[in-house]
């Protein structure tokens, strides 16, 4: 067979691998899930008339909701990716990988199946949390089926290139604790970005900490998308993020898989 059908072939195989772990040890999916969800009805129902009222919205928690929806959905995939960075730790230090190594399978088909399993995750993890938002009136009247389209395309995105960043957290972490604490920025930068209030609100001290950051243009665009807000340039920069994080998970997991095992 041809060094692309193996590669193909392999990689649907660790894929089914990782699905099937994830339908088996589903505790770690649902707990990640979770959180999104409770701060989502945490920050409508309890803070949503008066974070809406200090954004200049007036005291109407239906405004806030649409406002803090597209942030929620990318906290969504920081979240999910977290167990592929604990799920590559498992495999890393419980010795699978030492056999696999051993075996005439693709090497990069491992990280491969790790990478759209994990992608797949959060697409059912984004559809999951974006069915709770509707339920709790979040309505997107006014996005044709092209910034539809492109909503999901840049949480796709998204998902790759923090997918890839998880797995280096996961292949350089000695247990899957370590692994869990050394992807938490991926949980805690969508707090800080302009998920729940605006950039222009916050103090002049804290302005720059969310606004050069990878999920602030993100949500900007798929606010924009989503709600009509002016994307400015904030498109570009979300998918230069992506690609750059993309390209450094990809070389860094690939350098330290290809090292050879002590």
């Amino acid at each position: 067979m041809s060094s692309l059908t193996l590669t193909l072939r392999d990689s649907s195989t660790m894929l089914r691998r990782n699905l099937l772990h994830a339908r088996r040890y589903p505790s770690l999916t649902l707990n990640l899930l979770l959180t999104p969800i409770i701060l989502l009805l945490l920050f409508v129902y309890v803070f949503g008339d008066v974070m809406s009222a200090g954004i200049g919205g007036g005291a109407d928690r239906s405004e806030y909701v649409a406002y803090v929806v597209p942030g929620i959905l990318l906290m969504t995939i920081g979240g999910t990716v977290v167990g592929t960075a604990v799920s590559v730790s498992n495999d890393m230090t419980e010795g699978i990988i030492a056999r696999f190594r051993t075996m005439a399978i693709h090497r990069g088909s491992v990280l491969i199946g790790h990478v759209i399993g994990s992608v797949l995750q959060s697409v059912a993890s984004v559809v999951l949390v974006g069915a709770v938002a509707v339920a709790i009136g979040f309505r997107s009247t006014d996005a044709t089926a092209l910034e539809w389209l492109a909503a999901f395309g840049l949480m796709a995105l998204v998902a790759l290139a923090l997918t890839w960043i998880a797995v280096g957290m996961g292949m350089v972490s000695p247990n899957a604790e370590a692994a869990s604490n050394n992807a938490l920025p991926l949980i805690v930068l969508p707090l800080i970005s302009s998920a729940f209030v605006p950039v222009d609100a916050m103090p002049g001290w804290f302005r720059p900490i969310a606004e050069y950051q990878p999920f602030t243009p993100a949500i900007e665009t798929l606010r924009g998308l989503l709600l009509g807000t002016e994307i400015g340039h904030n498109g570009w920069l979300a998918v230069a993020w992506c690609l750059a994080l993309s390209a450094l998970g990809y070389f860094w997991s690939k350098a330290v898989f290809d090292r050879d095992p002590k």
